[in-house]
């Protein structure tokens, strides 16, 4: 709270007859705050959002179509994009929440997936703050080309804020993505074995790892696919 005075003053005057209008910048310049992984994101909104929706959610998850669950589930997509992989989802019959921390990738959204019935979030990785203060659990969730802008320290705390929000049996899918690296982009290329080493003091268990290549064409670029199944609730 020291802070806040210091804040306060670099988002100008207050009036101080309005309360409401006390606390106003400061919540603004929470929100406006925009996560590392995200960087650049909202200024190439458009062509990611092209290049998402060129391939289909069939095409990308082939591989791990047979752990979804059956329908209707609740599913959890962070870092959704523009939706893609959460809107089929949604068709399917399963009850979909998609967090996207960028702004104008939730609007692409919105317009490409109006028929959709998903529920769009602010929220990003990873912490999941919003998420994590709800009481609701997920059966699937998915994090499809996100663990790439996670910093190491970052991805250590990743799973288990995860595995809070699975509920017991619930899967997670993780797509890591191989290859060279794009220039200006904050992006790392993660090794498989980080996360599965990982999964077993968060609760999980490996149950499929598969390789693929890169749905776009580009060269040198590959994926590996990673399914990950929480504990079940005791007995009794």
């Amino acid at each position: 709270m020291r802070e806040l005075p210091a804040l306060l003053a670099t988002l100008g005057p207050v009036a101080p007859t309005s309360p409401t209008a006390a606390v106003a910048p400061v919540a603004s310049a929470v929100a406006a705050a925009v996560p590392a992984g995200a960087a650049g994101y909202a200024e190439q909104a458009d062509a990611l959002a092209e290049q998402y929706e060129s391939v289909t959610f069939e095409q990308v998850h082939a591989g791990v179509r047979h752990l979804l669950p059956a329908a209707p589930a609740r599913v959890l997509d962070v870092g959704a994009g523009t939706g893609r992989d959460g809107a089929a989802l949604a068709r399917l019959g399963h009850t979909v929440t998609a967090a996207e921390p960028t702004a104008e990738l939730r609007a692409h959204g919105r317009r490409l997936h109006a028929d959709a019935a998903v529920r769009w979030t602010d929220d990003a990785l990873p912490a999941l703050p919003g998420l994590s203060a709800a009481d609701e659990r997920y059966d699937l969730i998915l994090v499809c080309a996100v663990w790439m802008h996670l910093a190491a320290a970052e991805r250590a705390a990743v799973l288990p804020a995860i595995a809070a929000l699975l509920a017991p049996g619930g899967t997670l899918l993780i797509s890591l993505r191989h290859g060279p690296l794009p220039a200006g982009r904050r992006m790392f290329d993660v090794p498989a074995a980080e996360p599965v080493a990982q999964a077993g003091a968060a609760g999980l268990r490996l149950v499929h790892r598969g390789e693929r290549p890169d749905p776009h064409g580009r060269p040198g670029v590959r994926w590996t696919d990673l399914a990950l199944v929480g504990a079940e609730r005791p007995a009794g």
